[in-house]
């Protein structure tokens, strides 16, 4: 049995793919040179008061299995490389969230000698959560956004600004 695109079992198989990604998706962390205050932050998103895992997000150990990779900081020189070897190692469809604003600009160490730039000058962005750092409420907000933004059969490129505040 031959299986395309328009076929029927395609399109179901599809459908339950698409349903577990909205309702499962695992995240991989990735700091490309920040001071640690956003992975402090992201990492309270996980605690029990915050609890990201109740959208269904799981942190995960290997770019293999995430679908949304985390990332923080400004890109320097000798992550650059890292940073583009954890992206093409996940599966496709494959989403970015940038975390504080040196994700989104390069922040306090923009010009620096060793760094390369913001995180979306490496690879593509989906969601930036701007903050130095952000708040967990910021960081559930933009991940329940990208969710959202799945959830309508795409993800569009989102900042997170309003309703983002406890």
């Amino acid at each position: 049995m031959e299986f395309s695109p328009d076929t029927p079992w395609q399109k179901v198989l599809d459908a339950v793919r698409r349903w577990a990604r909205i309702n499962s998706p695992w995240a991989i962390h990735y700091n490309s040179g920040s001071c640690n205050g956003c992975d402090i932050e992201i990492l309270a998103t996980l605690t029990p008061r915050y609890d990201l895992e109740r959208f269904g997000v799981k942190l995960q150990g290997s770019p293999r299995h995430a679908d949304i990779l985390i990332c923080t900081g400004p890109v320097t020189r000798q992550s650059r490389e890292r940073l583009l070897r954890i992206y093409e190692q996940m599966p496709d469809p494959k989403f970015v969230v940038a975390v504080g604003s040196c994700g989104l600009s390069g922040g306090a160490f923009r010009g620096c000698y060793n760094i390369v730039g913001d995180i979306s000058e490496v690879v593509p962005v989906d969601v930036f959560i701007p903050g130095c750092p952000p708040r967990p409420e910021a960081i559930i907000f933009g991940m329940v956004k990208l969710l959202e933004s799945l959830k309508k059969g795409k993800a569009e490129v989102a900042t997170v600004s309003e309703g983002a505040h406890a």
